[in-house]
């Protein structure tokens, strides 16, 4: 069964094999630069969030019984202005190229802007903005053959429940019946789940623009959470959304290891990959296999593939840590193994020295490059801790895979 994608927002429907074809997606085209616009992602013809044409902000917000009314933006909250009409409004800062996260504090309570699409993040719903990228053509829809997402259940063993993944199959694969394909099991980030790589991410825009101009090899992407617990088995900590920082707080001061993973790798060797080598038509081997997170998606890809070399030939961590020659030494097999290790940053997140686990990142890949292990340092320009840094790092990262 096929259905058109909505608007960025996928409609989660609870039947194994819908097929989204992704042509209906929302343009996010740089055409936009340096011209004031509503943020592509605002519902019914609102008007804001507004992107200025100097890439600052401006919110409104419609509270007139409110005390206290702040916007959120990537987590740091700004005071809003009441107006005579009840409507509060602020102007940020000029933001950074690209999406991001942003949502209302009203009263001391977290509120969603009702003018925008909700998209997870922060553990909790959000809202977004997108500020144009006059070099972000890549992410953009294109008239070029497109691939499917698919949303799949699939019942897991080791948890006892069915699991909720995307699946992204490249152009052609309905028609082409006798082609195998390769597979990179994509992970999101610490408070987010499944969906972000296809909503925020774009990952299937950008495949099938790189795909289309013979950039990169056609392989299968499986998206799914990394929270996974057996029965019995609970969180590390309740859920509650993340609060404020401050301005001046740097990102890297926030502890990290707050997750277990051990029960997602049981997961996903046990259950999810038989299931999608089941299901689709994979190249089943280990060098036509590939992991790669952003940020704590990043932690989830070093564990799994370092314990299953013999599963994965491509690693891939954006903005979450690096590998050492200590993890090369301690891994049997690695040299021969694998074929590839890509490591990226924003480059706010180097100047910060937000560099996650496994110590420095250049020197790491140098050291990687010297013992003769194919390894590729990408720094995005102007970027931090964010989705414009991911969606370069997929660009970077795509085309090194799976090459003969």
């Amino acid at each position: 069964m096929k259905q058109k994608l909505l608007p960025i927002v996928l409609i989660v429907l609870l039947v194994s094999g819908t097929c989204f074809a992704q042509t209906g997606q929302v343009s996010v085209s740089s055409k936009l630069t340096g011209k004031a616009h509503p943020s592509p992602y605002n519902l019914y013809n609102a008007q804001y969030p507004r992107v200025e044409a100097d890439s600052r902000v401006t919110f409104h917000f419609n509270a007139p019984d409110a005390q206290k009314v702040q916007v959120s933006i990537a987590n740091v909250a700004y005071d809003m202005i009441k107006g005579d009409d009840g409507v509060w409004a602020y102007t940020s800062e000029p933001q950074d190229k690209g999406y991001h996260n942003y949502w209302m504090i009203v009263d001391g309570a977290i509120v969603l802007d009702p003018a925008t699409n909700a998209f997870i993040g922060y553990s909790h719903m959000c809202n977004g903005f997108e500020i144009p990228d006059p070099d972000g053509a890549f992410y953009n829809l294109k008239d070029v053959p497109h691939g499917n997402v698919l949303i799949e259940n699939y019942f897991s063993k080791i948890t006892d429940s069915w699991r909720h993944i995307f699946v992204y199959t490249p152009p052609g694969y309905e028609n082409n019946t006798a082609t195998r394909y390769p597979v990179l099991y994509l992970q999101h980030g610490g408070g987010e789940d499944e969906r972000v790589w296809i909503e925020m991410g774009r990952t299937n825009v950008i495949l099938d623009n790189l795909i289309a101009e013979g950039k990169a090899k056609p392989f299968i992407v499986v998206m799914e959470t990394s929270a996974a617990y057996k029965p019995g088995e609970v969180p590390p900590e309740p859920f509650r959304p993340r609060p404020a920082e401050t301005r001046d707080e740097q990102p890297a001061a926030r502890p990290l290891l707050r997750f277990s993973f051990d029960t997602y790798k049981e997961v996903m060797i046990n259950d999810l990959i038989p299931y999608i080598d089941g299901k689709f038509r994979t190249l089943s081997d280990q060098p036509n296999r590939a992991m790669s997170g952003l940020s704590m998606g990043g932690m989830v890809t070093r564990q799994v593939t370092l314990a299953n070399l013999d599963k994965f030939a491509y690693i891939g961590l954006f903005s979450g840590g690096s590998i050492s020659m200590d993890d090369v030494n301690n891994t049997p097999g690695f040299k021969e193994k694998v074929k590839l290790v890509f490591v990226s940053y924003g480059s706010r997140e180097l100047e910060n020295r937000r560099i996650g686990f496994g110590g420095d990142p250049k020197a790491n890949t140098n050291a990687l490059k010297e013992a003769g292990i194919n390894t590729h340092f990408y720094v995005s320009p102007l970027t931090a801790h964010e989705w414009q840094s991911w969606r370069r790092s997929l660009y970077e990262f795509a085309p090194l895979l799976f090459k003969d």
